[in-house]
């Protein structure tokens, strides 16, 4: 592997940061991970966007790079060969001595890596995961795609003790996103997913799904989800930018639609392949894979 460091292309091993940087000392920072298939970048203006509205949001000018995100990405994809991939990017405030205000002045820490994408089975049987719900204990910000997760982190693992995969969150009697992805409900005809605000991450494939279903004609809403419509759905699915779209098909150990399959996931992951295809100009889009 090799990662980019405030402006060097090099080894992990010979990357280092100071104990001092406040993203070690505060998770005084933010993150993106974007997507690439066969060297593309996928959504990257809307990835790199979100960056912008994540760093306003802390009150971070954004870096001042010669070079611009683009050959850093590039140059990492060129560098790490491979299948499909993702790049991690993170920024944070940087070195300074320890205060909780900001510092009058201090270079900002610019980390990125590079992760294989595993690619998501057609056959729900394969992809499905289970997942539980639990109260949504983070901060008042999750429209900023901090690098404090410690609150996700620990959802994830009290998932994994309890044999799944995810956790869906609840707030308020309703449901939020998981702890690492979006959530979407089916009803009937019906596909509906937690409305925008700041409890939630406004995700850049939750958006493309969105889209892409609504431009096929989908009845799609952002609307409140309350908890009961989780137990009621017919099908339950998760998005991010690493696991394109996945059905839930165990719920806090209970199958998810009387454990029958689910073919209007199968239908929406094909159309979401076949759009994400087209805007990466692969010529033959929408096969499932």
């Amino acid at each position: 592997m090799i990662v980019y460091l405030n402006g060097a292309f090099l080894p992990p091993e010979e990357a280092s940061i100071s104990p001092l940087d406040r993203g070690f000392l505060f998770a005084d920072g933010v993150y993106e991970v974007i997507p690439s298939y066969r060297g593309a970048f996928f959504l990257l203006d809307e990835h790199l966007e979100r960056l912008r509205r994540s760093l306003g949001g802390i009150r971070m000018p954004e870096p001042g790079l010669d070079e611009g995100w683009e050959p850093i990405l590039e140059g990492l994809l060129q560098r790490n060969p491979g299948g499909d991939r993702s790049v991690y990017l993170q920024v944070s405030r940087g070195a300074a001595p320890r205060d909780h205000a900001f510092p009058a002045s201090a270079a900002p820490t610019v980390f990125a890596m590079v992760s294989p994408i595993a690619q998501t089975r057609a056959d729900p049987g394969e992809a499905g995961i289970a997942a539980i719900t639990l109260p949504d204990q983070r901060w008042g910000r999750c429209d900023i795609k901090s690098v404090a997760l410690l609150a996700n982190v620990l959802a994830r693992q009290q998932a994994v003790e309890s044999g799944a995969v995810e956790a869906i969150l609840l707030r308020d009697g309703g449901v939020t996103e998981g702890a690492a992805s979006n959530v979407f409900v089916v009803h009937g005809d019906t596909v509906s997913t937690p409305p925008l605000g700041h409890a939630i991450l406004p995700g850049i494939t939750r958006r493309f799904l969105l889209d892409a279903l609504r431009d096929t004609g989908w009845d799609c809403r952002e609307a409140p989800v309350p908890q009961e419509a989780l137990h009621s759905a017919d099908e339950i699915w998760v998005t991010s930018s690493t696991r394109e779209l996945v059905p839930v098909t165990s719920l806090d150990g209970r199958p998810v639609g009387g454990g029958r399959p689910c073919p209007v996931w199968r239908r929406a992951l094909e159309i979401f392949r076949c759009a994400r295809d087209r805007s990466l100009g692969i010529e033959d889009a929408g096969a499932v894979r």
